[in-house]
Parts: structure tokens; sequence; C-alpha cells
């Protein structure tokens, strides 16, 4: 598995956005992110800590490889 990325909830949603998912709702800081039937929870914070992230991956159920190649592409 890849070191995942230092990166704030909003770039988070952003490579989210670019593997398909859509936001379909947010409650305070808590983005819902959702795909088909698979969905994923992101805090909107400044940086997200790493075990937040890699539970976010494997909600959406991806790999971490797939996230940081997109994170890579930009």
């Amino acid at each position: 598995m890849p070191e995942l990325p230092r990166i704030s909830g909003a770039q988070a949603i952003k490579v989210f956005e670019k593997l398909g998912f859509k936001v379909v709702r947010q409650k305070g800081s808590h983005v819902v992110l959702r795909k088909l039937d698979k969905g994923c929870v992101v805090p909107i914070h400044k940086q997200l800590a790493t075990g937040t992230l890699k539970s976010a991956i494997r909600q959406a159920s991806i790999s971490a490889d797939d996230f940081v190649n997109t994170y890579k592409k930009g």
C-alpha cells in the first residue's frame, strides 16, 4: 500500500469526485459521497489524519493505489 498523502478534506473530496463519486449531502463538517451502492464520509478539515483518509478509502471500496494515482494526476 502506498503512503497516503497529507491532504485536506476538500482535496480528498475532489479526488473522490474524479473517481466518479458525487456529493449527496453534508451535515456540519461531514460530507457524504456516493457512487452507485458505495459511499464514504469525509470531514472538512484542514488536514486529514492518515487513519481517517484510509477509512474513507475503505468505505468507498477503492484501492489506495487508485486514490494516490488520481491525486497525483491533479
